[in-house]
């Protein structure tokens, strides 16, 4: 979608704000380059210097990273994602450690808290995901089995839990994909036990199944790393 002429009050929020709401909207995905600054002055109606400085503000959240003589990328899509994408880093050992400690408090909280509605979004969900797995859609299950845990996290109804695991998704996103060969051969990707210990309301057992698939995983890992 065209971006929209800013108006003349504060035009570095304006122009903040704009580019922040293209790349939320998928305007520009992440790793994707950016329009150069004349495109963005032309198509914005402002000075370069007002370009300028809404970039270099967005670059300091994390949002964009500005590459000397290549361009500006996207590179999250927020300021939550591009804070923790600089804390967690991008190594798979350090997501999977990071998505441990998130997932098996939001399993826990999710058999606490859910409710009826959110255990038919997670069994669509799962539905959807199993058939990306069985049709070998890599990408595709990757956003699925993502959006999957999101959705557990979701449904133990803690806001900030929340909000924090939704700002990891690209790297969470990404590194379903970087283990995908290893999803193939375990039963633990089924995640059929995870989502009937919440609907059983055993948070015990919720944890369990959602921190084994991940210790798995992160042993893994540590054999690829030796």
């Amino acid at each position: 979608m065209p971006l929209a002429t800013t108006r003349r009050a504060g035009l570095v929020d304006q122009v903040i704000e704009q580019l922040r709401e293209a790349i939320t909207q998928g305007e520009w995905p992440v790793g994707q380059r950016i329009p150069t600054e004349p495109a963005l002055v032309a198509q914005l109606g402002v000075g370069r210097n007002t370009v300028r400085e809404a970039v270099r503000a967005l670059a300091h959240t994390g949002i964009l990273e500005v590459r000397q003589g290549d361009g500006t990328y996207v590179r999250a899509t927020s300021e939550v994602s591009g804070a923790l994408r600089r804390l967690c880093g991008s190594e798979l050992r350090e997501v999977l450690q990071v998505r441990r400690t998130l997932e098996v408090e939001g399993a826990r909280l999710a058999a606490t808290a859910r409710t009826d509605a959110d255990l038919v979004r997670l069994r669509t969900l799962l539905e959807r995901r199993d058939a990306d797995h069985r049709a070998g859609r890599i990408e595709e299950f990757a956003r699925t089995d993502a959006e999957f845990h999101l959705e557990i996290v979701r449904c133990g109804h803690n806001s900030l839990l929340f909000e924090l695991y939704r700002g990891l998704m690209e790297a969470i996103t990404a590194s379903v994909a970087s283990t995908y060969d290893d999803l193939e051969h375990a039963e633990i990707l089924k995640h059929r036990g995870l989502v009937d210990a919440i609907e059983a309301r055993d948070a015990d057992r919720a944890t369990a199944e959602a921190g084994g698939f991940l210790d798995e995983l992160l042993a893994r890992a540590g054999q690829t790393d030796a």
